[in-house]
């Protein structure tokens, strides 16, 4: 197991702090604002994680559980579900406390990428969705990631994508930069804040690690055979590979 990662950084704190009051309407915000891609998007990433029953997966940014239930309902699997945020952690519970299933298969863990509280290939296959934004080195969390699961297993994640077309980005910006915060006012000052945020955020991530680049970073962590799947004009990106 690693060092644990320093969560007084900067990146950290903003992302502790930007996903305290979210987890009440997360799941039908997201989809909403997102135009219903986000729910396709996961899907997408749920259909390329390789389980059975009798596996363990380890789903990382769990957030309100929405991958990790639908693992369970896809695979049968076993899953722990992991997030840094207590808080987010609160909507996974809620969803278990409904749900006998679910509360039967799924582990809910407060804990971080960088630094996974788990020995070398413990995990059959792994899920992760919009994490690498957060982290001060993205990197190091895929081999963070990599180094728990079993070779062979199956890695996948969801992340926002940045159209390429002209039009379709010029678009995609309107909406991130003025859309995005405009609706996310109505729903409250911390999905206001969530809102102002993602645009930067994604264009910031993709000019430092453009889609060759962060296939390479897979590459290097002990992933092969990387698949990149941009959806939604390019607004959505799964990527999947297996563990070397």
């Amino acid at each position: 197991m690693s060092t644990p990662p320093d969560a007084s950084t900067p990146r950290k704190q903003h992302a502790l702090q930007l996903f305290e009051g979210l987890p009440r309407h997360y799941d039908r915000a997201g989809a909403a604002l997102s135009f219903g891609q986000d729910p396709r998007w996961r899907a997408a990433l749920v259909a390329s994680i390789s389980a059975g029953p009798q596996d363990r997966i380890l789903d990382v940014a769990t957030g309100t559980g929405m991958v990790a239930a639908a693992l369970v309902k896809r695979t049968g699997a076993r899953v722990v579900a992991l997030d840094q945020s207590a808080d987010m952690l609160s909507g996974l519970r809620a969803r278990l406390a409904a749900d006998p299933l679910l509360a039967e298969r799924i582990e809910p863990v407060v804990g971080q990428a960088e630094a996974l509280p788990f020995p070398d290939a413990s995990f059959d296959a792994l899920s992760f969705t919009y994490l690498l934004r957060y982290v001060d080195d993205p990197a190091a969390t895929l081999r963070e990631l990599a180094r728990v699961v079993r070779p062979g297993g199956t890695i996948a994640n969801a992340e926002f994508g940045v159209p390429s077309q002209p039009q379709l980005r010029a678009l995609w910006r309107v909406w991130t930069r003025v859309g995005l915060p405009g609706f996310g006012r109505l729903l409250g000052r911390d999905w206001q804040e969530v809102g102002s945020f993602l645009g930067p955020s994604i264009e910031g991530f993709y000019q430092r690690f453009p889609l060759p680049a962060l296939e390479a970073l897979w590459r290097e962590a002990g992933i092969d055979g990387v698949r990149t799947r941009e959806m939604s004009f390019g607004a959505g990106v799964v990527m999947a590979g297996t563990r070397r």
